[in-house]
C-alpha cells in the first residue's frame, strides 16, 4: 500500500476522488440547504485491489466522509462509521459526560494488518493529550493528570480510519488512500475545494500507526539528497548562509540532518552554532547563525524588537477564478490573520480570531504572469509558524496558495507543481546591524528558481 501521507496522491486515487467530488456536487445540487454550502467536508478514497472486491460498489475503491454529512452518520455509496451510534453521549454533569466519553471510545475497536484489535483508549494510551483550543486557558484542564484525558474529541470519525478498517474487516487488500475537500472553504484552517491533504495528526496518525502494522507500506518518496548550505559570510562572530530547500534549519525529531548539523560536524572547533531564525525545511534562502551565545542573544533581541528586515519571494497561484482577495487591482497590501497552532493537526496553522497571536505581513505583487502564477515579495511584520503560507492561501489572505505548498493542500490542477519537489519561497534579503561591529550587515539574494 502506498502510505496515506505521500502527496501528491497516487494517478489511481486522483481519478477515484474526481468520481467522488462529482457525486458530493451533484448531491449539492439536489440539496441546496446541505452544510457543505457553508462550510465543506473532508472526503476520502480508498483504493482497493478490484480481483476481491466487494460486490456492493461498481469501482474499486471505497469512499468516506468525515463524521456526520447533514446530521446523518450513513449515506448511500459510503462506507459506514466504525462504531454505529445514535447520537453522541451527553451527561448531567462533567463526570457523566466523561464516563460516557469513556464507553464510546471503549466500543471504537481498529484491526490493523495482523489481525490485532485495539479500541481508542488502548491506542492513545501512550499519546501526547491534546486539549482543545477552547481548554487552553483553563487551569483546571492544564492541571489535569494526563492519565484523565480522553481521546481527543471525533477520534475514529475521520475518513482514513473508517476507510482502512472497513478494508481490513472485509478482506480487501487497501491499495492507495486520498484525502480531500469538498465545499466551502473553511474559514480557520487552510482547507479549499478539490485540495488533496494527509491525514491529520492529532486525531488519524495515532490510529494509523496502529492500523497500517502488519502492512507494506510503500513512501515513494524520492531519494535524499545531499543538501549542503553554501556560505556568503562569516566571520569570528556570525554566519550568514544560503539554505537549500530540503534541509531543516534546527535538527528536529527526526534523524534528518540540518544547517546547525551540518556546521557543527563541519567546524570541529566551533563549540557554538545557533540559528538565530528559522526557516521551514521547504523554504530556500538566507539564514544568520550565531557562533557564541553572546551575539546569539544579541541577534534574538533583534528580531524580537523586529529590528531587522527579512523580504520573501514567492510564486502563488490564485485559487479558482479569484485572482487575489482584495488585492484584484492594487499591487500592495497588508494581511492580518491571527494565527495559532492547530491541535488536532500540528504543525498546521489555522486562524483564530479569539484566541491567536497577531500575524501581519505587508506584501507587494511584482509580476502576473502568462501562466496565471504570481510573484509576490513578503515583508513579514510578525514572525510566526507558516505565517506566510497560511496569510497567502487563507481565503480572506490572498487565497493564492504558493506553488508546491504540500502541507497546505494541493488540488487535481496542482499536482504536477509537487514534481519539482520544492515550495517556491525563497528568503531573498536581510538587513540588520552587526551585534559586535555595529556594521550594517545587508544580503540580497534573489528567487533565481522563480
Amino acid at each position: 500500500m502506498l502510505s496515506p501521507f505521500v502527496l501528491p496522491p497516487s494517478a489511481d486515487a486522483q481519478e477515484a476522488a474526481q468520481k467522488v467530488i462529482e457525486k458530493v456536487h451533484a448531491y449539492m445540487r439536489m440539496h441546496p440547504e446541505s452544510e457543505l454550502h457553508k462550510c465543506g467536508k473532508m472526503f476520502g478514497v480508498l483504493v482497493v485491489e478490484p480481483s476481491v472486491f466487494s460486490s456492493q460498489y461498481s469501482d474499486n475503491y471505497l469512499a468516506a466522509f468525515s463524521a456526520k454529512l447533514d446530521g446523518s452518520y450513513e449515506h448511500e455509496g459510503f462506507v459506514p462509521p466504525v462504531y454505529a451510534m445514535t447520537d453522541e453521549p451527553i451527561g448531567k454533569s462533567k463526570e457523566e459526560s466523561r464516563r460516557l466519553q469513556r464507553l464510546l471510545f471503549a466500543n471504537y475497536n481498529f484491526v490493523n494488518g495482523k489481525g490485532e484489535s485495539k479500541n481508542l483508549l488502548e491506542i492513545f494510551k501512550e499519546e501526547k493529550p491534546i486539549i482543545p483550543i477552547d481548554e487552553w486557558f483553563s487551569s483546571a484542564v492544564s492541571n489535569q493528570p494526563s492519565a484523565f484525558r480522553l481521546p481527543p474529541s471525533g477520534a475514529g470519525e475521520c475518513c482514513a480510519p473508517k476507510l482502512l478498517q472497513y478494508a481490513l474487516t472485509h478482506g480487501l487488500k487497501p491499495i492507495a488512500l486520498a484525502e480531500f475537500w469538498v465545499g466551502a472553504p473553511s474559514r480557520t484552517e487552510i482547507r479549499q475545494e478539490g485540495a488533496f491533504y494527509a491525514p491529520c495528526s492529532g486525531k488519524c496518525v495515532p490510529i494509523l500507526k496502529h492500523v497500517l502494522e502488519g502492512l507494506e507500506v510503500i513512501s515513494n518518496q524520492p531519494s535524499v539528497i545531499s543538501l549542503q548550505p553554501e556560505v556568503l559570510y562569516e566571520d569570528d562572530f556570525l554566519m550568514v548562509v544560503n539554505k537549500p530547500a530540503g534541509l531543516l534549519s534546527v535538527p528536529g525529531k527526526s534523524d534528518e540532518p540540518s544547517v546547525e548539523d551540518y556546521f557543527k560536524f563541519k567546524i570541529s572547533n566551533c563549540k557554538f552554532i545557533k540559528a538565530v531564525h528559522r526557516l521551514d525545511q521547504d523554504t530556500s534562502g538566507l539564514l544568520v547563525l550565531a557562533k557564541t551565545p553572546e551575539v546569539y542573544k544579541t541577534l534574538q533581541a533583534y528580531f524580537q524588537r523586529r529590528d531587522i528586515l527579512k523580504r520573501y519571494e514567492a510564486v502563488l497561484r490564485p485559487n479558482g477564478d479569484a485572482l487575489l482577495n482584495g488585492a484584484n487591482d492594487a499591487n500592495d497590501g497588508m494581511i492580518d490573520l491571527p494565527l495559532l497552532p492547530n491541535p488536532y493537526d500540528r504543525p498546521r496553522q489555522m486562524v483564530d480570531r479569539e484566541h491567536g497571536k497577531v500575524a501581519i505581513t505587508r506584501y507587494v505583487i511584482r509580476e502576473r504572469r502568462d501562466d496565471g502564477t504570481i510573484l509576490v515579495d513578503f515583508y513579514p511584520l510578525t514572525g510566526r509558524t507558516h505565517q506566510l503560507r497560511v496569510h497567502a492561501a487563507h481565503p480572506d489572505g490572498l487565497n493564492a496558495p504558493i506553488v508546491g505548498d504540500r502541507l497546505y493542500g494541493v488540488t487535481n490542477e496542482r499536482v504536477k507543481e509537487l514534481k519539482s519537489e520544492r515550495m517556491m519561497l525563497h528568503a531573498a534579503e536581510i538587513k540588520f546591524m552587526h551585534p559586535v561591529t555595529s556594521h550594517e550587515m545587508h544580503f540580497c539574494l534573489p528567487f533565481t528558481q522563480g
